[in-house]
């Protein structure tokens, strides 16, 4: 009997895209988390001109975040061949990403 060799013909298309979805969504829910520090750690020894407006940037990364993720959570969870994500959302999202982390080291110092 010869062994089963995958050619690709028995793969099941929604499991990617579901990974991705899921991905997503953890990528989301770490950013939320990271949010909310930076608004506790802002706040934390009373509000200061600084950490307020480091936790409002932080805020707003998040909500851009956000509706990255939203769009493309919607188009995975559609079904069929996914879109590409486009080069703008893509570089959106690291952004978001780059800056969300400058934000909890400039409330670190």
């Amino acid at each position: 009997m010869e062994p089963h060799q995958n050619t690709g013909d028995d793969r099941d298309p929604g499991l990617q895209p579901e990974r991705t979805r899921l991905a997503w969504r953890r990528t989301t829910l770490a950013g939320t988390v990271a949010t909310v520090l930076a608004v506790k750690a802002a706040l934390n020894g009373g509000p200061d001109a600084p950490g307020i407006t480091v936790a409002a940037l932080s805020c707003a990364l998040w909500l851009a975040f956000l509706a990255v993720a939203h769009s493309r959570i919607r188009v995975l969870a559609e079904g069929g061949e996914p879109t590409t994500l486009t080069p703008r959302h893509a570089g959106t999202a690291a952004l978001c990403t780059v800056a969300l982390a400058a934000c909890a080291v400039a409330l670190i110092l």
